[in-house]
């Protein structure tokens, strides 16, 4: 099995709280993070369009989102701060080290900016917690 994520996804599956557009939405995302938390060594394809976590999305317009302009503006400032290139393989544990090592706070609210998601909080907070190894900041 190998999963493909735009690469603002990666935070996203980081904060990911059971939350999101539909009620298959959450389904098809809770199946991604619970494989991931199982097995930290998928390979996960990153790509510029649609991906596994947009398959059930009701914003998924053929292979782009309704909004693909926010999206790919968050793609772009992920791939920067992350070093992610298209096209390439990455785990999910190296992922994550990415994103501890380059995802810092001042990063993360500058990547971040524009998602619906971001006021929720629960995306800082994940990455706050893997900053800190799990420890509270």
């Amino acid at each position: 099995m190998t999963l493909s994520f735009r690469p603002h996804n990666f935070m996203c599956a980081l904060g990911f709280q059971g939350m999101g557009y539909s009620p298959a939405f959450v389904e098809n995302f809770t199946s991604i993070v619970d494989a991931l938390h199982h097995n930290e060594d998928l390979p996960i394809k990153i790509i510029g369009e649609s991906d596994s976590i947009c398959a059930a999305c009701p914003n998924k317009r053929g292979l782009s989102c309704k909004d693909e302009e926010k999206i790919r503006s968050l793609d772009e400032r992920h791939s920067k701060v992350l070093g992610f290139l298209k096209g390439t393989s990455i785990t999910w544990n190296e992922a994550k080290k990415l994103m501890k090592k380059n995802m810092t706070l001042e990063a993360f609210h500058k990547a971040c900016e524009g998602c619906s998601w971001k006021s929720l909080g629960v995306c800082e907070k994940a990455l706050q917690a893997l900053r800190t190894d799990g420890k509270e900041a």
